[in-house]
């Protein structure tokens, strides 16, 4: 590959990314389009797309859309490359109905975007233990939403099956239950409707236990790494491994991308939004967010209010002022989201107290 001088004006580069090509823009300090070009999304695509905006002049910053999708491996190539990636979304309906749709204008609308500050997103960097920690958790979520499934198939059919076979059952917990009828017999003949449910039967069973031992071997994997990336979030009170990894995964392996503690309640849609109107001054919940860190946040919340203390005695209080329960939540999630930055971000974390939990209400 010839080397290309990266002196000369600066400029900014957007980049529309797609499956199997990138299309690239770059524009001056002022907005004007310079030129455009589609690249192959390969190595060395990536490469050469580079190459060719640093002929362009000194290259400032780039936006690229789906840093989490198509655009992940070509941000994390300019990142080694020193150069500044800046997440953008991709233009909104109304954007594009009123200036078109291709994958040059896309590609435009990015670099403008950084250019004039309204990208400025850092990406996660998607190249440390908590992406390994991210991936490991996509397959043991399928793995449990697979079990629950084969579940509710075995429950649904046992409603139905022969009385012989449905009270041989009745009684059994779950752990026993996928044991006995992993071992039914269902016999040869399976036109008859007791042996082709014998038969159902076992697979579901087998199949439930099979997932059952994925998802333990995925969880002793899962588990250190979690450990290893965030100590400091496992000690707080209701974070366990499948919530800390999913906070983990959400916040990614650069946490400190996030400017500070309201950054990440946004994120994590946490932050609570103004909704009043003429005398009524009120707040509500956030809907937007990641909606699964944001689960992840409800479930310590949920554990803190049943097993903790102080947050009982919090919840109480507040009741007594005339807070909905939902309002209550709203509050305790707030102030969750500011211990878990702490815990990310590496930031001694105080220990939960009324003076504290008041101040995130």
């Amino acid at each position: 590959m010839t080397s290309m001088t990266h002196d000369g004006p600066q400029i900014t580069g957007g980049v529309d990314t797609h499956g199997l090509t990138h299309h690239a823009a770059v524009i001056d300090t002022v907005g004007r389009h310079l030129a455009d070009r589609e690249f192959p999304a390969t190595i060395r695509g990536y490469r050469d797309l580079l190459e060719w905006m640093r002929a362009h002049g000194a290259l400032v910053a780039v936006g690229v859309e789906g840093t989490g999708a198509y655009g992940a491996e070509l941000a994390r190539v300019l990142t080694a490359a020193g150069v500044a990636v800046v997440d953008v979304d991709r233009p909104d309906r109304k954007t594009r109905r009123t200036k078109g749709k291709s994958d040059p204008i896309d590609a435009y609308a990015a670099a403008t975007a950084v250019l004039s500050g309204r990208a400025t997103g850092i990406p996660k960097s998607r190249d440390g233990v908590v992406e390994a920690v991210r991936v490991l958790r996509i397959a043991r979520r399928s793995a449990a939403k697979a079990r629950t499934q084969t579940m509710n198939q075995i429950r649904a059919m046992l409603v139905s099956a022969p009385a012989l076979l449905r009270e041989q059952v009745a009684a059994l917990d779950r752990a026993m239950l996928m044991r006995t009828l992993a071992r039914l017999r269902p016999g040869d003949d399976l036109s008859r409707p007791l042996a082709a449910t014998r038969a159902s039967l076992r697979r579901l069973a087998r199949r439930h236990q099979t997932l059952d031992a994925e998802i333990a071997e995925l969880d002793s994997e899962i588990g250190p790494l979690v450990r290893q990336a965030a100590p400091a979030l496992l000690e707080l009170f209701g974070v366990g491994p499948e919530t800390a990894g999913q906070l983990l995964a959400s916040a990614g392996d650069n946490p400190e991308r996030m400017r500070s503690e309201s950054a990440f309640a946004h994120l994590a849609g946490v932050a609570p939004i103004p909704a009043s109107s003429g005398r009524t001054h009120r707040h509500r919940l956030n809907r937007g967010g990641d909606r699964a860190a944001n689960n992840a946040l409800h479930t310590i919340v949920l554990i803190r209010m049943r097993f903790d203390a102080s947050t009982r005695t919090y919840v109480e209080r507040r009741t007594k002022e005339g807070l909905s329960k939902k309002d209550i939540k709203r509050c305790i999630k707030r102030f969750v989201a500011r211990e878990v930055y702490r815990a990310l971000t590496k930031t001694p974390t105080g220990q939960i107290t009324q003076t504290n939990l008041t101040s995130a209400a």
